[in-house]
């Protein structure tokens, strides 16, 4: 059966029977779609009449929401899948004007349109695919070729009959009071409201998030993005998107899913941002980690004599697969970890070194704990080239750089002994830009000739994998006698804690040598692969193991010469 890029699903069951079958239809529809699937509800629409059935409104009532939450909850262990809930057709109370006649523009036109719709006899009956096929097209913009797919029987044997009560489903919106609230009553519209949050890589969680927020707002949805100084207390910042590309990926799934509304998406530079100077703004929606802001917001609202915004307080989506040392919550954080030991970006062509010869520049700022990752890799059969011992061999008397630093420095950065007093040496330097300048243009270029001497010594010892371990490989330029690029990166915090406890250094000595380095974030900038040392030892373990393992699959699929 072909595989389509992007297709629209439409959802013609009533909701309560809908719910307790939606992860066979999902599962049916992966097989089929494997980058965007649109999700169209009209429940109760039948394909099998004479008539040619027209999109007609839905009422958005807090099953309605709690319906999508259960659907993206469900979406979520099909991870290839950008799925999207539109919402054109979902209306508050307060506004249910006709839906528009024309065409609405998708950002990836589907190729293929699904159903659940069911035939008396479980075929693809052509009628009701050309029914299906001319209600999508009337709706939504689609490939021209579009061919269209009646999902059932394909996932009815697994799923309850029709006539099954529904599933009680969780409430999104935490309620305001302890009354008992219907399923069926109706959500109330407003105006304009706000939305703020990271969105980096956009996943299920947000999608519920902005949609409810979506589903709220009449005119204007105001979104926060958080930035700059909102983002240092984030895990694992250094793999966060860039705010422009965060933007882009929130715009085009806002746009898709409700394109009537306007939005307003602005960096989120402070705790309150515009939800709390905005006078136009009626409501904002946070999730259950965010409501305590939300509250601030409103108490920072009356002190400057503004009205309290409406706060609707969303359940957090939890994460049934994450890992001992992840959020139990879906979380762009648990996917910033996950990140960790894959490859970022097609490594560097060698032909100049032997087939069969692969080398690894390992890299990370002072105190991140990159020599006992190169420790773990030697561990696992890595030949490890030590540039801080290169560094030792090269200042040593008789070694290649010696007699160039005296002549450059003098004889009184010398002990008695006549060996370089590399303190000595280190103050001259640092903080003097034009004489750390003159001594890395003399020591680079030799600690580079060392290490291709170790990658020879490598070789004859008939390693397949060697490591160079080196504080400096970057500002020294060394990647380019590597593969692949790999950081270790931990929060500075951390990193200035181990450089005190570890060198005996002041906080503030630890971090001026910090600020002497390039950042983590520069670091990963220039990465093939990233690791991090923050958690227990057998995390550091498992991660390197991941690495490692595939890069042994990289080498092994690798063309010879590269």
């Amino acid at each position: 059966m072909a595989v389509f890029r992007s297709g629209l699903l439409v959802l013609t069951t009533p909701l309560t029977s809908l719910a307790p079958r939606l992860a066979p239809i999902l599962s049916s529809a992966a097989r089929l779609v494997n980058h965007t699937l649109y999700v169209h509800l009209q429940p109760g629409m039948s394909l099998g009449g004479p008539a040619q059935p027209q999109s007609s409104p839905v009422q958005a009532t807090f099953e309605v929401i709690d319906f999508i939450t259960h659907l993206y909850a469900g979406a979520d262990v099909h991870r290839h899948l950008d799925v999207r809930i539109l919402l054109t057709n979902i209306r508050t109370k307060s506004c249910l004007p006709p839906l528009p006649t024309s065409v609405q523009n998708l950002a990836h036109p589907p190729e293929v349109v699904l159903t659940d719709f069911q035939t008396l006899d479980g075929s693809q009956y052509n009628p009701a695919k050309q029914q299906l096929e001319r209600y999508a097209t009337s709706c939504y913009s689609c490939c021209p070729q579009l061919s269209s797919v009646l999902l059932y029987p394909d996932y009815g044997p697994s799923a309850p009959p029709v006539e099954s009560l529904g599933v009680h489903l969780p409430s999104t919106i935490r309620p305001t009071s302890p009354v008992a609230r219907s399923a069926k009553q109706p959500v109330r519209g407003h105006q304009r409201g706000a939305v703020g949050g990271t969105f980096d890589r956009l996943h299920n969680a947000h999608k519920v998030l902005l949609s409810v927020a979506c589903i709220l707002a009449q005119e204007q949805l105001v979104v926060g993005v958080a930035d700059k100084d909102l983002l240092k207390s984030k895990l694992l910042p250094e793999l966060l998107q860039p705010y422009t590309e965060r933007v882009e990926h929130l715009s085009e799934f806002l746009v898709d899913i409700k394109p009537s509304l306007t939005f307003d998406i602005i960096p989120l530079l402070d705790p309150y941002g515009p939800a709390g100077s905005d006078p136009s703004l009626e409501f904002l929606v946070v999730s259950e980690e965010t409501y305590r802001g939300g509250m601030a917001v409103n108490r920072f609202r009356l002190e400057n004599d503004l009205e309290e915004l409406t706060l609707y307080q969303i359940q957090l989506l939890k994460d049934l697969n994450h890992k001992e040392n992840e959020e139990d919550k879906v979380s762009s954080s648990s996917f910033r970890q996950q990140m960790l030991g894959n490859l970022l970006r097609p490594p560097y062509k060698r032909p100049e070194l032997p087939p069969g010869f692969y080398v690894i520049g390992l890299t990370g700022i002072s105190g991140s704990g990159k020599s006992s990752v190169a420790q773990r890799l030697k561990g696992l059969g890595a030949y490890i080239i030590d540039s801080d011992h290169l560094g030792h061999r090269a200042y040593a008397p008789g070694g290649p750089a010696y007699q160039p630093v005296v002549e450059a420095f003098g004889t009184d950065i010398l002990h008695k002994d006549g060996i370089i007093n590399r303190k000595v040496l280190g103050s001259r330097v640092f903080g003097n830009k034009k004489q750390l300048k003159i001594l890395t243009d003399i020591m680079w270029p030799v600690i580079a000739k060392l290490a291709r001497e170790e990658m020879d010594q490598a070789m004859a010892e008939g390693k397949r994998v060697c490591v160079i371990d080196a504080a400096m490989l970057l500002e020294a330029g060394w990647q380019n006698m590597v593969h692949e690029v790999w950081t270790v990166v931990i929060p500075e915090t951390e990193a200035i804690r181990r450089i005190v406890e570890r060198d005996g250094l002041s906080e503030a000595a630890a971090q001026s040598r910090l600020q002497s380095q390039m950042s983590g974030q520069q670091l990963v900038d220039q990465s093939h692969v990233v690791l991090s040392t923050m958690w227990e030892p057998h995390i550091t373990q498992r991660q390197v193991e991941k690495a490692w393992a595939l890069l042994q699959k990289r080498i092994s699929e690798a063309p010879s010469g590269q």
